[in-house]
């Protein structure tokens, strides 16, 4: 039985969060991998990628303690001269950022890595991040990722389906989620999003919500490189909650190529109207 299938045969036969195996999957030779979260924010500052007094901000921590209870290291930074320095020392890239953090020179540096292969992982505000507001042009950086940052209403609970059941880090969750979050809309939506989770707009509050379901959290392949972005994780409560950290990682463990899934475009099928 070939590696992925005993995975999801195993899965298959755990019910809960605590018991299911695939939150996170070590790299198939067991190598301590090694993750880049780059966290500036060149615009607002999410109070989870807020340092007081030189310590690592609450997402920081949260990540490096996942990292220290499943075999990887995490490099926090704030610091833009980190891609000055060489890319290849990371196994993956993982940015929770806003406005314009790097140069335009970085910029390219990253993109081309990942498009030779690196792995990258948007979180949260990743999508405020190299935005054309009101134009009709595509950020490189946005295109990459797969879509930008609009508008956001009121923190509300509200439900998102699981429409990619077997997308790493959704095993065991059942058919959606419902979280108190900041929920983001976006729009240049990238046409071939393989969508895992979809905001369920119906009986949301705020203007941003009333249009048709949109993706909210998705996976794509730039070039050679694996790409996982999620919109959750504005919240410091979101962070340590155990269905978060199962969706980032399972993501995170996709990205890295230690486990595989099949992505095929379906923004089409399951979120016909998003790009409104």
């Amino acid at each position: 039985m070939k590696r992925r299938e005993m995975l999801l045969t195993a899965g298959a036969a755990l019910v809960g969060l605590s018991t299911f195996p695939l939150r996170w999957v070590s790299a198939a030779d067991k190598k301590k991998q090694k993750i880049l979260y780059f966290t500036k924010s060149a615009g607002w500052v999410h109070s989870v990628v807020k340092r007081e007094d030189d310590q690592l901000s609450y997402s920081e921590k949260i990540l490096s303690d996942l990292g220290a209870e499943h075999g990887f290291d995490v490099v926090c930074s704030q610091d833009a001269e980190v891609f000055n320095g060489d890319l290849g020392e990371f196994d993956l890239i993982a940015f929770y950022t806003t406005g314009d953090p790097i140069t335009p020179e970085q910029k390219q540096k990253l993109l081309d890595a990942i498009s030779s292969g690196k792995p990258f992982v948007g979180i949260h505000s990743a999508t405020d991040t190299f935005i054309k507001e009101n134009s009709p042009e595509v950020d490189p950086f946005i295109a990459m990722l797969g879509a930008e940052f609009l508008k956001h209403d009121d923190q509300q609970k509200a439900k998102n389906k699981i429409v990619s059941l077997h997308f790493p880090g959704m095993h065991g969750l059942g058919d959606e989620i419902e979280l108190f979050e900041e929920w983001y809309a976006f729009n240049k939506f990238a046409k071939d999003l393989h969508v895992i989770l979809v905001q369920e707009t119906a009986g949301m509050k705020g203007a941003h919500y009333q249009r048709p379901p949109f993706p909210a959290t998705w996976a794509r392949m730039h070039g050679k490189g694996r790409v996982f972005y999620t919109s959750l994780g504005h919240r410091e409560d979101v962070w340590t909650n155990k269905i978060f950290q199962q969706i980032l990682l399972g993501g995170m463990a996709w990205a890295l190529g230690n486990i595989e899934a099949d992505i095929p475009a379906n923004i089409n099928q399951v979120t016909p109207k998003a790009n409104v």
